[in-house]
């Protein structure tokens, strides 16, 4: 089994600054891209920020220069530092990991349990 749990979220004013962490456990062999999801109120579910192997990382246009997706390769750990948050930055946030586990080595993708960010004043 593959777990994700996330942390770090909660409120924040707008402006304000939060950090979300996720790390992978359980029987992995590998895990190839990270993500950061959320889903903001009234819309679908939406790419926050990727970081693939080789160091490739992309990041949705609403959050250019705001947002820093950063990962611990040795903690199977990734990490969302989220500055100048906005309102519109409001949603739950979800970890994605494209893994391989030792149970089967059948690369798929796992999603964390999601952890709330609240950007209000």
């Amino acid at each position: 089994q593959v777990q994700l749990v996330e942390s770090g979220g909660g409120l924040a004013q707008p402006g304000g600054s939060l950090r979300l962490s996720c790390s992978a456990s359980g029987s992995i062999f590998s895990i190839y891209a990270m993500a950061w999801f959320r889903r903001v109120p009234g819309k679908q579910r939406e790419l926050v920020a990727v970081s693939g192997t080789g160091g490739n990382i992309t990041y949705a246009e609403s959050v250019k220069g705001r947002f820093t997706i950063s990962r611990d390769n040795a903690k199977n750990t990734v990490f969302l530092q989220m500055n100048s948050l906005k309102p519109d930055d409001t949603g739950v946030y979800y970890c994605h990991a494209d893994v391989v586990p030792r149970t089967d080595f059948s690369r798929r993708g796992f999603w964390g349990q999601g952890t709330q960010v609240t950007v209000s004043s």
